[in-house]
């Protein structure tokens, strides 16, 4: 099954400003689920941030982003990003995950979310952050 990963940017209110900017610069398609868009507002000041977005270019170019809610510590060029792995297929994510797990700090468990079959947030005893998930067609409805 293919697997791909992709640089996921860390912001606090400027994910849809520089997703556009990145747009502007390599072209391709833009998309962005705020928190209110997601249904998981934890703090009304956070309603109309980037939950999840991204941009994606036929020349091969892709980087995703997110604004961190304003109840996490967030501190510019401190982990400024993730990296996602994303595939359809649950149990080679699963089986992803086991092996970077090996000496981690689990940040999310790997499990269901609202807005994937399987979602987790690890960093690995290199320090690094990686979210692997599912993917899942966004309904807007």
């Amino acid at each position: 099954m293919p697997v791909k990963a992709v640089t996921h940017l860390n912001f606090r209110g400027d994910a849809r400003e520089a997703l556009a900017f990145y747009r502007s610069v390599f072209g391709g398609d833009l998309a962005a689920v705020t928190y209110k868009d997601a249904g998981n507002v934890q703090d009304e000041a956070d309603a109309d941030n980037v939950m999840w977005g991204q941009v994606d270019a036929g020349n091969g170019f892709r980087v995703m982003a997110y604004d961190v809610p304003s109840a996490l510590p967030w501190n510019r060029g401190e982990n400024a990003f993730f990296v996602s792995v994303r595939g359809d297929d649950a149990g080679e994510i699963t089986a992803y995950w086991k092996k970077l797990a090996d000496g981690a700090t689990v940040v999310q468990p790997l499990g269901p979310a609202q807005w994937a079959p399987l979602y987790g947030m690890l960093k690995d005893r290199f320090g690094v952050t990686w979210v692997l998930d599912v993917v899942a067609e966004y309904d807007a409805s």
